[in-house]
């Protein structure tokens, strides 16, 4: 039963999403959503009361995948190794799936994002993401290549237009263009133990 409820949510979530792309959101019913899934708007109401309910749940998805990159980092070493296999980590995430059509959605509806309470979570885990990217280096220009660097991720969707590139193209541009900044982001000298601090950094 579980296991179904779960393809049901992402079944919604699929549908909701192809007609926000294809009529917008502010055109969009809830009617809409189920009719396309054949479905009664009870069934519907179960799983997603609005449908700010359904984009809040993609923010949602996407801030478990962001916190546990997180997580992950931080039980690695300050390399740039760890440093190339985080973003590396997180363009798979901003690759793999519906994310892309789930990115273009926002990117199209930026008043809709904003409001939602999820939404406005969404720069403090990249921020996050960013100290991770920089950490044992805590100088101004690391934290900036740091978060330009899941910039060039995160933005690759909209800043490369070039007709016909194909998505792996697209990631591999953005890849490109992050390892660039992060190699240029301070590591731990050999023989340290720990990740410098704030306070040793500057030793």
């Amino acid at each position: 039963m579980r296991e179904s409820t779960g393809g049901t949510r992402e079944r919604i979530k699929a549908v909701a999403l192809e007609l926000f792309t294809e009529q917008g959101y502010e055109k969009t019913s809830l009617r809409e959503i189920a009719e396309r899934l054949n479905v009664t708007k009870a069934a519907l109401y179960y799983h997603f009361k609005s449908k700010d309910d359904i984009v809040a749940s993609f923010v949602e998805d996407r801030l478990d995948q962001m916190d546990a990159l997180t997580a992950w980092s931080e039980s690695q070493p300050a390399t740039l190794e760890t440093r190339r296999e985080l973003i590396s980590r997180y363009a798979d995430t901003m690759f793999g799936g519906d994310m892309p059509s789930v990115m273009r959605f926002f990117e199209q509806n930026q008043t809709v994002f904003k409001s939602l309470s999820s939404g406005q979570q969404m720069r403090g885990r990249m921020m996050q993401l960013a100290n991770a990217l920089c950490r044992g280096d805590d100088s101004p220009a690391a934290q900036l290549r740091a978060a330009l660097s899941l910039f060039a991720v995160h933005t690759s969707w909209f800043a490369v237009r070039a007709p016909g590139i194909t998505d792996e193209e697209r990631r591999r541009l953005a890849l490109e263009v992050a390892d660039e900044l992060l190699a240029a982001i301070g590591t731990p000298r050999d023989g340290d133990a720990t990740p410098t601090s704030p306070a040793n950094a500057r030793g």
